[in-house]
């Protein structure tokens, strides 16, 4: 693989930025499908529709421009199946329990949240675990595929942009409506608070880096999967070896910065993946601490309740499992699968509403209550 020290730097780069932004402006996406649920109304979710209409918007941009060479079904986004739903119920579930998604674990893990670094181990159990019953679920994916289309475009066969356009003008109407009733806007009195609309806007411009130079969306829950493939190949080779689901090569893409295609999986080995998505993780985490540190903010708590710390290894291991059974996590559909209307990203985040609903259904009975 060419330019490595290239790729690498451009993601930690690029997981640094994100890192500060989502800690400036707690863009924590599970509390945004949380709080609809726990207090029937989730202003941040309208920053959520933000980014992805921007996203939308960049993403056909740069596709017209030559500067995405991207088409669907591809081996980012595959064709639909009702695991992709059933996967993002149950990410649902895990993110609320968790008290955070997988990158709203990231960014609070770097400001000092125990929470945070106990559901940051589920996430390495449930992926890693998640290989025991691959073959299984790969079957039940391909018994269930709804579709030999990869995206709305496909499915009506019509032109992309034709697509975009109209769901652009549809998603615009709505955020111009609530732009100008000032409901974009959060009261906060913190110094150096990043408003969720601004943080919108810069990580879809993060996205579209991301995408463009090292040809893959923003995403990191594969990386879960290979920290565990590490640990097991150290403690069990003889079963790890067994594993079809650490053996393969899960995809194929094509890196601009390397200019070549690469290989990735969820197994144990140094790969395209691990070049883009270890860096990101490591950015996010330091990041956030910069951001945490110099706000004075950097806080560790160890005397917690235990059912809030049961709730976030239970939740872990859940989003762990989901991330795999979809597969992937929500950075990956919500940021770059949904503005590219992949049936598989839509499907997810259809899930993603029953799944947060149960999970506060938990976390009000169980843990919020003790």
């Amino acid at each position: 693989m060419e330019n490595q020290p290239i790729i690498i730097f451009f993601a930690f780069l690029l997981g640094i930025v994100s890192g500060v932004i989502m800690h400036r402006s707690d863009f924590c996406i599970a509390g945004m499908f949380r709080d609809l649920f726990l207090f029937r109304s989730s202003p941040l979710l309208r920053s959520l529709i933000l980014l992805i209409a921007c996203s939308m918007l960049l993403f056909e941009m740069a596709r017209v421009a030559g500067l995405l060479n991207y088409s669907l079904p591809s081996s980012l986004y595959g064709l639909p199946s009702l695991t992709n739903l059933l996967g993002g119920t149950l990410f649902g579930v895990g993110m609320v329990l968790a008290g955070g998604c997988v990158v709203g674990t990231l960014y609070k893990l770097g400001s000092g949240s125990v929470p945070a670094v106990v559901s940051f181990f589920g996430l390495i159990v449930g992926s890693t675990f998640y290989a025991e019953f691959h073959p299984l679920w790969k079957q039940l994916s391909l018994a269930t595929r709804l579709s030999t289309a990869a995206s709305i475009p496909q499915l009506l066969d019509v032109q992309p942009t034709t697509i975009f356009i109209t769901i652009l003008a549809i998603l615009g109407c709505f955020l111009f409506r609530w732009q100008t009733k000032g409901k974009m806007l959060r009261p906060n009195v913190v110094k150096g608070y990043l408003q969720p609309r601004t943080a919108a806007l810069l990580l879809a411009i993060i996205g579209l880096l991301s995408f463009s130079l090292t040809g893959m969306p923003l995403g990191i829950t594969t990386s879960y999967a290979k920290v565990g493939a590490y640990f097991e190949q150290l403690v069990a080779p003889g079963h790890m070896a067994t594993l079809g689901y650490f053996q393969g090569r899960g995809f194929e893409y094509f890196s601009p910065l390397s200019n070549q295609v690469l290989t990735a999986g969820a197994g144990p080995f140094w790969d395209g993946l691990s070049l883009v998505q270890f860096p990101l993780i490591g950015g996010i985490v330091l990041g956030s601490g910069f951001s945490a540190v110099r706000m004075g903010k950097f806080k560790l708590h160890f005397n917690l309740p235990k059912p809030q710390l049961i709730s976030a290894l239970f939740g872990g291991i859940l989003m762990g499992l989901a991330s795999r059974m979809t597969p992937a996590c929500n950075v990956w559909h919500l940021m770059g699968g949904l503005p590219l209307l992949s049936l598989q990203s839509i499907l997810f985040t259809i899930g993603l509403f029953p799944g947060a609903w149960f999970g506060t259904r938990m976390l009000t009975r169980f843990v919020l209550r003790t």
